[in-house]
């Protein structure tokens, strides 16, 4: 009986041992974001990075008591970042889907708005596939609007995939593109609004997205999963987000 008992002392000493040697306290973080992508993320002239998800970044990063590091990462090679740890996480407006689920972790959605068409105004482009027929949509590649384009009209439009959002936006002023796809709060606020996009309007349905935008962090790293979502339900409840939120905009 002692011997036994000497045994479960020694491998619960083990154990303890293990868990001190590679338990990871997160107070350093690196976070991947794009910074093409206005108003979530973009640079200023100056060199720094702005926008919601990097406030929301900033106060998720205060809230759980960590000192965070922004790593600026071009969109379609963010998930790769991630996985050649490059960074801990990603924040920068990720929609969660089944098939980015099979290679990363999500937090719980952080928010949730509605994808949409832009046409040209005067074009009478509708959004059904007997007008779309020959048209161009631009998108950004690699992203949820991408794949919808492709499965629901794919066989009747020419699909022009673009490494930033803002460069579908360039190249629908040039006239290069005849609709547009994205996130309806980044494109509003990002494009219609400003003079650049003066000539530009909202056609169509909305398109919910498969299940809101998520923090993308690596399926290994469950505690910083954890971490994430106590540090999003803290800013949500004490009116942080509100107050971000507000800053950019005035909508739900």
């Amino acid at each position: 009986m002692r011997k036994i008992t000497t045994i479960i002392l020694m491998v619960t000493a083990l154990a303890f041992a293990y868990t001190g040697v590679f338990a990871k306290e997160w107070k350093k973080i690196r976070i991947g974001v794009e910074g093409a992508y206005p108003p979530f993320s973009q640079v200023t002239p100056d060199g720094k990075l702005v926008g919601i998800d990097i406030d929301i970044a900033n106060a998720l990063c205060e809230e759980m008591g960590a000192e965070c590091t922004m790593v600026q990462q071009d969109w379609d090679g963010i998930i790769p970042g991630l996985l050649a740890r490059k960074y801990d996480a990603i924040i920068a407006s990720m929609a969660i889907t089944e098939k980015r689920k099979k290679q990363v972790a999500f937090t719980d959605p952080y928010y949730n708005t509605p994808n949409k068409f832009a046409r040209k105004k005067g074009s009478g482009i509708e959004i059904n596939k007997a007008s779309l027929k020959g048209k161009s949509v631009g998108v950004q590649r690699a992203t949820i609007h991408a794949d919808f384009v492709k499965a629901e009209f794919g066989d009747v439009v020419d699909l022009k995939l673009y490494a930033t959002q803002e460069e579908a936006y360039l190249d629908a002023v040039a006239g290069d593109v005849d609709l547009l796809l994205a996130d309806a709060v980044a494109m509003n606020e990002g494009f219609l609004k400003t003079d650049q996009g003066k000539n530009w309007e909202f056609v169509g349905p909305d398109y919910t997205g498969p299940g809101g935008a998520g923090i993308a962090i690596r399926k290994g790293d469950k505690d910083l999963v954890e971490l994430f979502n106590n540090a999003i339900d803290a800013i949500l409840a004490d009116g942080t987000y509100e107050k971000i939120k507000n800053k950019y905009f005035g909508v739900e």
